[in-house]
Formats: structure tokens, C-alpha cells, sequence
């Protein structure tokens, strides 16, 4: 998840960074954060496909960017808002999906 501070960032690119939840069974198994690493374009889906990311919440996201990551196999999610604890609950447990909110 894009956050920043402990919610959801308003925008992809521009969060703190990415609170990364490995779920199994509607359980988080662990979690861990990684620090935005700037802007370059083409770079974040590569980076985040690379440390095994299938899907990216974030509050919104522009077209182009959620098409890189769509052909990385990335499951795009966007128009979430509120906590990003809250929201990962409300994502395994399938209540929460992509409100289809382009930047």
C-alpha cells in the first residue's frame, strides 16, 4: 500500500512510501516498509514486481502508471482512502476493490 504517514496515500506517487503485507488464509504473516525511491519513470513497477508485489492500494493513480504495473502482473487498486491497517483487513477479508479513480 502507498502511505503516507500511517494512511493511504491520496496519490501513488506521492507517499512516504509502501507498506508491504504478505496475507495468507485472511491473516497478514508479515509485513515490512519500503522507503519511496523517487520518481523515475518505468522504474517503481519493475522495483516493486521485483520484491514479489502482486498488488498496489493506493488513493489514485494515473492511467499510464497503472498500465506499467497491469503489464508487470500487478493488480492495480485505487480510490482507497482512510488507515492503511484498517484497509489491508478490509482488502483480505474482500471487501474492499478498485473504484476505478484515475489521477
Amino acid at each position: 500500500m502507498a502511505k503516507k504517514d500511517e494512511m493511504i496515500s491520496e496519490h501513488f506517487g506521492h507517499c512516504d512510501g509502501y507498506e508491504i503485507f504478505d496475507a495468507e488464509e485472511k491473516k497478514v504473516e508479515d509485513k515490512g516498509f519500503l522507503p519511496y525511491p523517487g520518481h523515475k519513470p518505468g522504474f517503481l513497477p519493475k522495483f516493486l514486481a521485483e520484491r514479489n508485489v502482486d498488488t498496489i492500494i493506493s488513493g489514485g493513480m494515473g492511467a499510464s502508471a497503472q498500465e506499467l504495473f497491469r503489464k508487470r502482473n500487478i493488480n492495480v487498486i485505487i480510490g482507497v482512502t482512510g488507515n492503511v491497517e484498517e484497509a489491508v483487513k478490509k482488502y483480505i477479508e474482500g471487501e474492499i476493490g478498485d473504484k476505478h479513480s484515475v489521477c
